[in-house]
């Protein structure tokens, strides 16, 4: 896709939402899932999302969504409290009312955070889990209303249970249906409780969640060290809801922090646009973090987030890291700075770089290779089987350093400091060690194209099987692994990947569009790439049509 002329370059008027006449939306426009299918609840990797413009995410949608999770709570015997939050995405705020009306009247315990503040979700995931630990006989869960990094205009609501980490596939399915059942019934079981009602009902406990998170830091990431070694840390909240909590991490750890941006905004008018031409808080992006950027002399490290907070972006002198470079550095630093149990594995997404596999092997440790989503590391983060769980987005959490879950959620506070830690305590930066593993291991590169796609060609992909390549060889190196399911779970991953020696492409379906995704790797240069590109684009192309 070509690059947007204003890609990197400041917001103008015309580029911003209008909050009002998005709001109204909000409540305005009905869901009629019999004349437009599209207008249903459907989950993805991160729960539902969608403007209210699109009539895809508007009250009708909260108010069925939060009922269906009223009913999968006591059809599941949940009846401990529930953690909600939001963050600063302009529908976050109203689809957050709209929650809390049916939460009180379905007589739910809601906490949220004190002074109605935003929460970021690894903080939801993490108060989850230490409830969970503490009070195993009345189990919490929690709700985040958030689209994570997409554009001002869309608004996201997604549930976590017990485990405290993204809902399965068979809870979400569960729910989703649930939720689109009541929409198409008006709406008629859903029970309400007026908002000026319900926030004097009791049933809403206004709580420092921030404080505990804080705090137990310490067992998480190494601030000591930071501290000791006075790195200087530059801190873009990419207006998200993390912002309130840096000042007081810093105060707590003594730890020289800036927050280089404290700007607030439902419109995200500071923001560079996005490769597309969008407004989008993505920290992986160096379009998005342009202004970050900028000042990368400034600090020794510097982190952007995304605004729930669960995505994290590291920017050293040498620029912005890619998400896999700084993912595969993380992984090769903990394992020799944690003492973790020899047993532990290391996850990764099957679409995250196979840099990380040879990190691992050098450690002596096993990857386990799972589907894209984050809820595939859930289980393993919370009985401790799995040291580490990383996205190739920019996704992450890892153990405590006793070995025992400290969330179940991407975490982006934790993986921004712990690149301030890795500095501390190495005198390196993650780019420099990177440039390492790149003399050890050879210099991958990495790509992701979209190519188009029917819906039924989209739905044979979902379907192949492994003897439907054919293909003994791609790019000239005879073909090691023709994958349908992840090695690391046997899950089905929706679509086709295929591994040589130097190189591998995985190709899976969109949700929403009519394209197929193709992600490639190459450890033999820039021609490799782009003979595994047309390659790997014919194959697919000729197991699908």
């Amino acid at each position: 896709m070509a690059i947007h002329s204003g890609a990197g370059k400041p917001a103008t008027q015309s580029d911003l939402v209008n909050v009002p006449k998005l709001v109204s939306a909000y409540y305005l426009n009905e869901p009629d899932l019999e004349q437009n299918p599209e207008h249903c609840v459907a989950f993805g990797t991160s729960g539902h999302r969608g403007c209210s413009y699109d009539v895809k995410f508007n009250e009708s949608h909260i108010l069925a969504i939060t009922q269906a999770i009223c009913d999968y709570r006591k059809q599941n015997n949940i009846f401990g409290p529930l953690f909600l939050g939001k963050d600063t995405h302009a529908l976050s705020e109203a689809a957050y009312n709209s929650a809390i009306e049916v939460l009180v009247a379905n007589e739910v315990q809601v906490i949220t955070q004190e002074n109605d503040d935003f929460t970021p979700t690894p903080v939801i995931s993490h108060a989850v889990v230490c409830h969970n630990k503490l009070r195993p006989h009345e189990l919490a869960d929690g709700i985040v209303v958030t689209p994570s990094h997409n554009p001002p205009e869309d608004g996201g609501f997604k549930y976590n249970p017990p485990n405290g980490g993204p809902a399965d596939t068979d809870v979400t399915k569960w729910i989703e249906d649930r939720a689109n059942q009541l929409l198409l019934e008006d709406l008629v079981e859903v029970e309400l409780f007026p908002f000026a009602k319900a926030a004097r009902s009791g049933f809403i406990k206004y709580q420092d969640l921030m404080t505990p998170y804080i705090e137990d830091l310490i067992n998480v990431v190494d601030v000591k060290a930071i501290a000791k070694a006075n790195i200087k840390v530059g801190i873009d909240p990419l207006g998200g809801s993390g912002i309130n909590f840096w000042p007081i991490i810093a105060e707590k750890f003594a730890l020289d922090l800036t927050i280089v941006n404290e700007s607030v905004d439902p419109r995200f008018a500071f923001m560079p646009l996005d490769k597309d031409g969008k407004i989008r808080m993505d920290c992986s992006s160096p379009y998005a973090m342009a202004n970050l950027i900028a000042l990368k002399d400034d600090f020794d490290i510097s982190i952007g987030n995304d605004p729930d907070y669960d995505r994290h972006g590291i920017v050293t002198p040498d620029g912005l890291m890619n998400p896999n470079h700084f993912l595969a550095v993380a992984i090769d630093y903990l394992l020799n700075h944690r003492d973790w149990s020899k047993g532990v594995e290391i996850g990764k997404t099957l679409v995250s770089s196979a840099m990380i596999d040879r990190v691992v092997a050098r450690n002596n440790r096993q990857v386990r290779e799972v589907p894209v989503g984050f809820k595939w590391f859930v289980e393993g983060l919370s009985t401790g089987t799995l040291a580490f769980g990383g996205e190739e987005s920019a996704g992450a959490s890892f153990l405590r350093f006793d070995g025992t879950v400290w969330n179940t959620d991407k975490d982006g506070f934790i993986m921004g400091l712990l690149a301030a830690e890795i500095l501390a305590v190495t005198g390196k930066t993650p780019s420099a060690l990177y440039k390492e593993l790149e003399l050890e291991f050879g210099a991958p590169i990495y790509k992701r194209i979209d190519a188009a796609a029917s819906s039924a060609q989209k739905e044979r992909l979902k379907g192949l099987s492994a003897k439907d390549v054919t293909a003994d060889t791609l790019a000239g190196e005879p073909i090691l692994q023709k994958l349908t399911h992840a090695p690391g779970n046997n899950a089905a991953i929706g679509g086709l990947k295929v591994v040589t020696e130097n190189g591998w492409f995985a190709a899976r379906p969109s949700g929403t569009e009519d394209i197929y995704k193709i992600y490639l790797e190459s450890f033999k240069g820039e021609e490799h790439l782009a003979l595994l590109e047309k390659e790997a684009k014919k194959l697919v192309d000729s197991v699908i049509s």
